[in-house]
């Protein structure tokens, strides 16, 4: 698929498709026809469904329909495990939310349902058709004229603020795609970009003048484990220099803190890895006030990775049995 700028107007279409048999109306009404969102993100698709009589038995949101079988509903697809909402009744609207985006969760979503009258199945034939899409920073120009552009592979929904970092450090922010400062010319320096909101889904750091800078590259963006238990948090970092520090924090301390001095760590918190390789922070006995997003910094003779670049963030939980009744 060709890489095209990101940045667009949303704009929302109520699109209805219907049917009429004599008096009998049948339509399934999607709020939006397509939607270009960021690999990681959430998305909410929905619709709302007309019909003459009867009640409801039986709805799916699908996106393969063989011949001659009823479409696959995405709850039993082992590719969105875990990653599936529904929300609403059975009489108004219907939502899907899908969380985690994956670029193969690209596809077009279509809605049906089946009542309890003879005859009573209908489905929204058009649907929906969702987008996934990761940033990039794409370089071009000469050495001394540079031009950076965050791009996507579909035009974003909702008319993003783009934020770019210079070796980790937040930089600027703006509704264009393109950086508007000039570029440096420093060997070392890498640059990456985001979308407000959407932080942690930055794009690589890439170098603008040679193929080794600064960068730090984070193995996952998310994290999600039980209480009382271990977890790896790693990154690779790659400086022009011997590193003469090398530490991971809490982003949402007032003041940098090499975790192996927190007092709330003590004899929890361990650093492995070497240069190159995954520098991991290993945490044990996990807490629920644990839960926080991890951040990597080294520091050389002449420079330190700036604070602001989004590390990965660690939720911790514990279980709990929910009792429902059968009605819900």
């Amino acid at each position: 698929m060709s890489l095209r700028t990101a940045g667009s107007v949303l704009v929302v279409f109520l699109w209805s498709v219907a049917v009429v048999l004599g008096q009998n109306v049948w339509s399934v009404t999607y709020t939006t026809q397509s939607i270009c969102v960021l690999e990681g993100s959430t998305v909410e698709l929905s619709c709302s469904i007309r019909y003459p009589s009867g009640t409801v038995t039986s709805t799916v949101w699908f996106t393969k329909w063989g011949t001659g079988v009823e479409p696959e509903d995405l709850g039993q697809d082992p590719e969105y495990a875990g990653r599936l909402e529904y929300h609403g009744d059975k009489k108004n609207g219907h939502n899907l939310r899908i969380t985690d985006l994956r670029e193969k969760d690209s596809a077009t979503y279509k809605f049906r349902f089946i009542t309890d009258q003879t005859g009573g199945k209908y489905t929204g034939k058009l649907g929906v058709t969702l987008s996934v899409t990761g940033l990039q920073v794409k370089v071009t120009g000469g050495h001394q004229d540079k031009t950076l552009t965050c791009i996507t592979t579909c035009t974003l929904t909702d008319n993003p603020t783009y934020i770019w970092y210079k070796n980790g450090q937040h930089l600027d922010e703006s509704t264009s795609p393109q950086y508007k400062y000039s570029v440096s010319s420093n060997y070392e320096d890498s640059y990456s970009c985001a979308v407000k909101g959407h932080e942690d889904l930055h794009s690589p750091a890439v170098c603008v003048q040679d193929q080794i800078c600064y960068r730090v590259t984070y193995t996952k963006r998310r994290i999600c484990v039980l209480k009382g238990s271990t977890v790896d948090i790693s990154c690779t970092y790659v400086g022009y220099y011997s590193t003469t520090s090398t530490f991971w924090f809490r982003s949402d301390k007032s003041t940098l803190e090499d975790l192996t001095r927190d007092p709330g760590y003590t004899g929890r918190v361990k650093y492995t890895g070497t240069y190159r390789g995954p520098f991991t922070l290993r945490i044990t006995d996990l807490r629920e006030e644990d839960s926080a997003e991890y951040r990597f910094t080294f520091k050389t003779d002449n420079f330190e990775w700036g604070h602001s670049f989004p590390g990965t963030t660690l939720s911790v939980t514990g279980l709990q049995v929910k009792v429902t009744s059968a009605a819900e």
